[in-house]
Order: C-alpha cells, then structure tokens, then sequence
C-alpha cells in the first residue's frame, strides 16, 4: 500500500459490522390526499408499504467477504444501500465497529464515510460524465482529506491506479471512453481511494461479460489481501459465491434464512429454499440432475404471508409454519437457520 495510507480506528474484539432487526418500508400511498379514500360513506386514509426488508440480523467479522445471496427482490441491495447510509431505515440498528451508526447525522456519519465504501452495479451510471478519471479518483481524496497537499492527492491517485490495473494516461480521459470492465475498474479505485477498511460491493460483476467478471473478482480477491479489507458482496451468481466468499447469508422476502460458511452452505445446506436454489446450479458431473422445484409463486412484498414467509413454497410446512415467524437458530455445522422443520428435526 502507498505511504499515504491513514492510520486505522482502533479495533474492537466484536464484529466489525451488526445489524439487528433491520427493516426498510417503501410507501406505495403516495401524499396524503391521494392516500385519502372513501370507504362504507367514510373518507379513510389509506397506506400500502413495500416491506423490502424484514428484520435482518446479521454479523460481518474483519478480514471476511459475506455473500448475500436470493432472488431479484428479496431485499440484498436495499440491505447494502441502508448499511451505506443511502436509504434510511424504518426500523433496528446498524452497528459499525461497536458504535450504532443509523441514527446519526449526516456530519456525525463523515468519520464513518472515509471507513466504509461502495462499488455499485452499473459503473457508468456511477461515474459522472463530466469529470475525469483524474478527478474522479481525486474528489473523495480531497473531501475526506482536506488538509492533504495536491502533489499528496496526485501521488495517492497515482498509487491506487497502478493497484487496480488502470494506465497513468486513463486520467486525462473520461468515463464513456471506456468498455464496462474498465469503467468497474475505475469505480474499484474510486473505493480504494481513501484506504477504506469495509466494502459494498452491490452486484459488481453482474453487468460485465464472462471473460471480464474474473478479472474484476480476482482484482478485489487481491485487494483484500493486501488491504485487509473486509466485504458485504452482494450477488445472485452462485458460482461466483462459492470462489469469493468466506459466508453465505441466503435472503428470502426481506429476512435471511440460513447463514453458513461458504463450504458448508454447499456441501449441506439446511432451508429448504437453500436446498432449492443449491439443486438448481448446473454441475457437468450430474447425469441426471435432482432439480427442486418449488411450487407456487414468490408472495407480493405488499402483503407478507403471516409466519414463515417461505411456507407457501416449502413442502415441508406445517400449521406452525403457517403462523410463527422463526428464528436463526444455531446449526451443528457452524451455520444458522430459521426453519421450524430443522428446528424440530423434520427436516435434516
């Protein structure tokens, strides 16, 4: 790493990032006369939420890349952007190394912005059209570090560039002059910039042909080693799950139901929709591959199912089901699940 890089906040022994009962209501109702409907003779207000997320517990340790996987919808990247601050939560708490960091204000959360960074999905909206590279990479060194001289700042850029692979000469250019792999490229320095210590990477890769996403996997691989970086990485390829993660966090209609170590998490997974979406990876050594099909279709993040909210699908669920929202509960594995039916040993 460059000389520049700034002395790190001092280390506490729990995880570096908690959330505990996170949840994010999107309101569908509009303002409030539109939310005004006449009802029996009676005018009434009316109010319909999307409920993107729904009590999310989870714990990211230092040094480890945390996958978040599920379907399009099931609330991972509005996880993301609450952890980031980007959207504002409708309920729990967000803690960031020992400190609750939800409920500060935008001048109090300045200390935490340099500490915590974010690689989004579509790098060319992420970049903006009328800077540089020069200053695009420059612009959060100068922010965060006002105090800095301009030869320091250029001498940072030009450290974080060479680490990520980008040419001395990309500086002078701007972001539509670039192919997608080397926009993400830039959008990865852009991160590095300040010396983070956790990233956000929300659906990196998605965007980016075959080819290219192994580059940009094995580029934040390396970061991490030599930056000691710790990563919430948002994805939907479980390929991609299995080579980069170190934990496997498995969303479902806003709530996790099942969190393990990457390793375990595909050699025996315990939720049944787990197991589903495991079946559904195409593996050239099946002959004839066991797909789990689930019946019926995702419910409307509008009106929750009561209970667990996978029951509609699951062929395991049963009047309990049906009714009791369940807990992570420990797993002999090293994992956690919430499923009544591991729960009670109905289901192995």
């Amino acid at each position: 790493m460059s000389s520049t890089t700034t002395s790190a906040a001092p280390e506490t022994a729990g995880p570096l990032l908690s959330l505990r009962g996170l949840e994010k209501r999107f309101s569908l109702s509009g303002d409030f006369l539109e939310q005004l409907k006449f009802k029996g003779g009676k005018l009434v207000r009316e109010q319909q939420y999307v409920h993107a997320i729904n009590g999310v517990d989870l714990d990211i340790q230092r040094g480890e890349a945390l996958c978040v996987v599920g379907e399009s919808g099931c609330g991972k990247s509005t996880v993301a952007r609450t952890v980031m601050g980007l959207i504002t939560p409708s309920g729990g708490e967000i803690h960031y190394d020992g400190e609750r960091i939800d409920d500060r204000t935008t001048k109090a959360l300045m200390p935490y912005r340099r500490r915590m960074q974010m690689i989004f999905q579509n790098p060319y909206a992420s970049l903006n059209p009328r800077m540089t590279i020069q200053q695009t990479l420059e612009e959060p060194i100068r922010l965060h570090h006002p105090e800095w001289s301009p030869q320091r700042v250029k001498d940072q850029v030009a450290e974080v560039m060479a680490s990520v692979g980008i040419a001395p000469d990309w500086g002078a250019r701007y972001g539509h002059e670039f192919s997608g792999g080397q926009r993400q490229r830039i959008a990865i320095a852009r991160a590095l910039a300040v010396d983070p210590e956790f990233i956000v990477a929300d659906e990196p890769i998605s965007a980016l042909d075959v080819s290219i996403q192994a580059q940009v996997l094995n580029l934040l691989m390396e970061a991490q080693r030599e930056r000691h970086l710790t990563y919430l990485f948002i994805t939907h390829d479980l390929a991609v799950v299995e080579h980069f993660g170190t934990r496997v966090a498995v969303m479902y209609l806003g709530r996790v139901c099942e969190v393990a170590p990457t390793a375990t998490l595909f050699a025996t997974p315990r939720h049944p929709y787990t197991q589903a979406l495991m079946s559904a990876i195409p593996r050239l050594e099946d002959e004839r591959p066991q797909h789990l099909r689930l019946a019926g279709e995702v419910p409307t993040p509008v009106d929750l199912p009561s209970g667990c909210v996978f029951h509609g699908r699951c062929p395991h669920a049963d009047a309990r089901c049906r009714s009791e929202v369940p807990a992570l509960i420990a797993t002999d594995e090293g994992g956690r699940v919430a499923c009544h039916g591991v729960e009670e040993g109905r289901i192995g």
